[in-house]
């Protein structure tokens, strides 16, 4: 199935039904007075995050989605039904944006998370609602109110704890096809990565995380040149990137160090942010240069480089060096995620105004 992580969609939920005008009308009840029920309210349009969607292909397809409107009111005392509401299946991960502002309103993080994107209008009242003591017979009703209409903007962005980073044919499918129970196309040709793959990588009982690969990155993708930069969404909200790179590429003409500077400098071009984000260096390929070797052009290139951070050997294809780099991963992510979820200090003053813990 093709990726799909963007698409608009446009959503109304339903308007509330209209009151009523009516009287009692009953065998020896004269001036029964007043009888006509409220309009029921409109269906509300909800959201919810799927863990089992992985695009948002479906809506590409379909693109207005409409919630029922509310029955009118009736007499004897009768109120209007409610309008069905409907619910619309996300991915986790999935922006939801105004498509005329670019404001984002929600993000479905959490697996099952669900959220009101419309809500439906109020029914109107009949003319029950305007009995007096003064105003015995009142014919007045309203009508219902309209339900919320919205043009909207899906965008996606994976939920991935590492993201891999590099040029065309650096061995990001290979390495995460080695580590973890993805299975992406594999070949011998730049760009066969045409979408982002996600694959789990199992450490040890209860122990796993996420790993992202998407497609190469090559220098101009600011211009458009390659598949650009409609890809980097998807490194966003990972706690840690990998820059593969190619130390045994096939044209001795072409330069690793190069290559590997022009991809910080598209990193850095589509955000800043992006670019501060832990990233550890990860030299692949080392099968393909002698032993004698390895040594000796590892240091040039980290030199050449100016690297000063985490540096890693491996060879996605033999699986040398993949081991200790992704205990290396586990560690790192599961220091955030620990540091992230760590209890907030809090005053002793106030400690015994909080609500008990369950």
């Amino acid at each position: 199935m093709k990726f799909v992580d963007e698409a608009f969609i446009d959503v109304a939920a339903g308007d509330g039904g209209n009151g009523c005008v009516s009287f009692r009308h009953e065998k020896y009840k004269e001036f029964g007075g007043p009888d006509g029920g409220d309009g029921g309210r409109g269906g509300h349009v909800f959201a919810v995050a799927d863990p089992n969607l992985n695009t948002l292909v479906d809506f590409r397809y379909s693109r207005r989605h409409e919630a029922k409107r509310g029955e009118h009111g009736k007499g004897s005392d009768m109120f209007g039904a409610a309008g069905s509401d409907i619910t619309l299946k996300m991915p986790v991960g999935t922006i939801i944006s105004d498509a005329d502002t670019g404001e984002v309103l929600y993000e479905l993080l959490t697996p099952g998370e669900v959220i009101t994107i419309a809500k439906g209008g109020d029914g109107g009242f009949g003319n029950m609602r305007f009995k007096s003591a003064i105003n015995r017979a009142p014919r007045q009703k309203t009508p219902g109110w309209p339900g919320e209409r919205k043009n909207l903007k899906l965008e996606l962005k994976v939920l991935a704890d590492v993201g891999l980073l590099g040029m065309p044919n650096a061995g990001k499918s290979t390495f995460i096809a080695a580590v973890s129970n993805a299975r992406p196309k594999i070949a011998d040709y730049p760009f066969t990565t045409l979408h982002p793959n996600l694959g789990v990588v199992r450490v040890g009982p209860e122990q796993s995380f996420v790993i992202a690969d998407i497609p190469g990155l090559i220098e101009g993708a600011s211009e458009g040149a390659g598949l650009g930069h409609q890809f980097l969404r998807h490194l966003q909200r990972t706690r840690l990137l990998l820059h593969v790179v190619d130390l045994a590429p096939f044209d001795d003409t072409v330069d690793p160090v190069a290559q590997a500077k022009a991809i910080v400098g598209e990193l850095k071009k589509y955000d800043t942010q992006l670019f501060e984000k832990p990233r550890w260096l990860v030299l692949n390929k080392l099968d393909m240069v002698p032993a004698e070797e390895r040594a000796e052009r590892v240091k040039d290139f980290v030199k050449r480089f100016k690297w000063k951070g985490p540096v890693f050997e491996i060879s996605a294809l033999t699986r040398e060096g993949c081991e200790s780099l992704v205990q290396s991963i586990f560690q790192h992510v599961h220091a955030q995620q620990l540091a992230q979820n760590a209890p907030v200090e809090v005053d002793p003053r106030f400690a015994d105004q909080l609500p008990a813990q369950p």
